[in-house]
This record gives C-alpha cells, structure tokens and sequence, in this order.
C-alpha cells in the first residue's frame, strides 16, 4: 500500500470557547478523561472541586498537532496533540515492499521485511519525546509528547549480525531524502541528494534501550510520526529518533551529515580563565527541564486568593530530586510530586504545590528542577543559557504570568 504524503488535519470544533473559559471548564468536569489505549492515568488532576483555571498572560493560543500545556489531561499523549517535523518532507514508498538493512562493519548484513520485525522478540518503552527547539520562543513551548512505544529492541539484531570490532559509529537513515548544496557560491560548489541522517557512537547504541519502533500507544504508529518503523532513543532530543528507519550502518570513523555536524549544533560560549570560547557540540541528549503547566485558583478569602500550580519535570533518563517553585521575588518552596503517576525512567514527572494566598493583581511563577547530582535547570541569566548562540537545547527556566482579580 503506497503510503500518503499528508495526515488528514483534525475537523475543527464549532463555536471553540476562548483559552479562558475552555481551562474553567476543564477543571469543573472532574474525572473527564480521553481513554486511550495504554493509558489510564490522568495528569494535573484538581484537587478541589471549587478550582477553576487561571489563564497565563501574554501566550499564544496552542497550535493543531501540539501538546496543549494548559488543558493537558492525559499522562500519554493524545494523538492530536502530537507534534511533527520533517527536515527532508514526508516520502513516498511502497510500505508493503518497505525493508532495514544492518550493513558496514558487522560480519553478517541483514535486509529484514516489516513481517519479520514484528515477528520478533517485542518491547515497550515509555518515554517523553521532546524537540530540541521546544521553548526557544514562547510561541514554541508545546513540541513534546509523552508515549507507549512497542517494538524490537536494535541491540540483538547488531549482536546476531557479528560486529566488527572496528566499528566505533552507528548511523540512521531514513527513507526521507533532499538534495544538499555543500560550499554554495564557491568554484567547488557540489550538489547531492542523501537521505537524513542520524548517528551515535556504537557505545551509546548498545547501553540505551534502543527500539525499532512500528506502534505507538497499542496503536499502528502513523505514517507522520514514522511509520511503518522509526529508531527510538530514550533521554535524546527528537532529531535522533530517526523516521522511517531503512538502514543502518556501521563505521568506523565519524558521520558527518547535515543534521550532525552543520544543523542540530549547539554553540555555546565557555568561560575560561577569564577567556571566552565558543564550543560546537552536537544535539544528543535531552537536558534538565521543567514547566508549569497550568495554575488554578479557588474562591478569595479575606481578600487573598488560594493558588495551586501544576507542571511537568523531565530529564535524559537521570533521577530527578526535586521541583522547586517561585512566586515573583519570593523565596523558592518544593513542590511535590504526584504519586498516582507511574514512574517510568525517560518519561515526563508531574509535580503540584499550593501556594500562600495571593492578592489580586499581576504575578510571575517560574519552577527549576534539580536531579539527583545536584544539576540545576539554569535561568536564562546563567552562563550556559545566556551564552548560547544557538536556537537549540531550549531548556531554561520559563516563567508564566498571570493575572487575579477577586
């Protein structure tokens, strides 16, 4: 079956309620849930029934295809809140003559069907999937998803292969594909097609859980997100959990594709006795993050308004201690966590507090993870934020304003 080059867009509701009065309603219809398959856990569940949603100030309403922060009411992602982004276009094939192939640096090569990938050993792996741009702009704060993926898992297939033991680098490919211009304007100008590319040290790939992917949330994966199969690499960015995985191969000495060593760079400033270097580095596991997600408010008392946040902490895979929140210049409280979420090492943690009653008026909160190490989500006044040059690894604090009247 030849596959299509577009998803057909979700229908839009009729008379949409404004972003204020859909986050009231939201939170006055306790217990109202999507059922999807593999998921059976809520998130920033209400604790009272009196709480109603306070808007945050100065956002964009969320955008078709990506996570609605505010509304967000399932622990695994809808599927029309999963976001999407393609650097070569969606490709055309044959998904019934769709094949991967394991070849380079191994003693056997493989080309397998799609009917033997799923006839082999299956697993599951939740994980948070998250672009690497999310949260460079607050128009650009919604590009993550949180997910049941079933597959084969990559490291017996390479091992029934034979690795040689040269082979140091693994490289993805997908069926996706883009002529490239290297050098543009110059006497050595060169034009070439390749298709998108992702690579990893051989290291890497055999200690993480990597997955070739064909269903997401007991659901045949679509075509958009990957399907028929796609690499998934828990704790990395989105760029590295390639689409349309077709082949793979084993080397011996770096990749260098655009989407490794030109596109998906992070350039940093490093300080060094008292010296400025900038360091280029390629996008590869997720850092430390938080949000809040969305805040709620309860009848004034005495003139002062009870608060209550909610949000979501993640990380590449390493514990994450605790979530700290602030309320304007105040000092910074612990948040707890919410218990009736599963834990799962790559997937997203929701965290709640109370805050003390709030007079009326404009306010800032902002939340800051901290793992187990002791790492900090930076702000953007710290050194590895303030002196990034890059629109990539958006991980910083980022504050929410709101507004409360009595």
């Amino acid at each position: 079956m030849k596959n299509q080059r577009t998803s057909d867009p979700a229908e839009k509701p009729k008379n949409k309620l404004s972003r204020r009065q859909a986050i009231g309603k939201s939170l006055q219809w306790t217990g109202l849930s999507l059922a999807l398959p593999g998921s059976v856990w809520g998130a920033f569940e209400q604790q009272q029934a009196d709480e109603t949603g306070v808007a945050f100030e100065g956002m964009p309403r969320a955008r078709e295809n990506r996570l609605d922060w505010e509304m967000l009411s399932e622990y695994i992602t809808p599927q029309d809140q999963v976001f999407n982004v393609q650097h070569y276009g969606m490709p055309e094939f044959d998904e019934d003559k769709f094949t991967l192939s394991i070849s380079g640096l191994v003693k056997k090569s493989l080309t397998l069907s799609m009917d033997q990938i799923r006839a082999m050993p299956q697993q599951h792996q939740y994980m948070t999937l998250e672009c690497s741009g999310n949260g460079a702009s607050k128009g650009f704060m919604d590009a993550i998803y949180n997910s049941k993926w079933t597959g084969t898992p990559l490291a017996p297939l390479l091992k029934k292969c034979g690795l040689n033991p040269k082979a140091t680098e693994i490289v993805f490919y997908g069926k996706d594909t883009k002529e490239e211009v290297l050098r543009e304007g110059t006497s050595r100008e060169l034009k070439i097609e390749v298709p998108f590319g992702r690579s990893m040290t051989l290291e890497n790939a055999m200690s993480l859980p990597l997955l070739l992917a064909y269903d997401r949330n007991d659901q045949p994966m679509e075509f958009r997100n990957g399907a028929p199969l796609r690499l998934i690499v828990p704790g990395w960015y989105g760029v590295a959990n390639v689409k349309w995985l077709t082949r793979i191969e084993l080397r011996d000495r770096r990749y260098m594709g655009r989407y490794m060593a030109r596109d998906y760079v992070t350039v940093r400033g490093e300080k060094t006795d008292q010296e400025l270097t900038y360091v280029e580095t390629s996008v590869t596991r997720m850092n430390l993050k938080s949000i809040i997600g969305r805040v709620t408010r309860r009848p004034s008392q005495n003139g002062k308004i009870p608060l209550r946040a909610y949000g979501a902490a993640w990380s590449d895979g390493t514990d994450i201690d605790r979530v700290e929140v602030k309320l304007n210049d105040g000092k910074w409280q612990t948040a707890g966590w919410d218990e009736s979420i599963p834990r799962h090492k790559y997937c997203w943690r929701f965290f709640w507090i109370d805050l003390a009653h709030v007079t009326p008026g404009e306010h800032q909160l902002v939340s800051r993870a901290i793992d187990v190490n002791e790492r900090i989500q930076p702000s953007v006044e710290d050194d590895e934020i303030s002196l990034k040059k890059t629109y990539w690894e958006a991980y910083q604090q980022w504050p929410r304003k709101i507004k409360l009247e009595i």
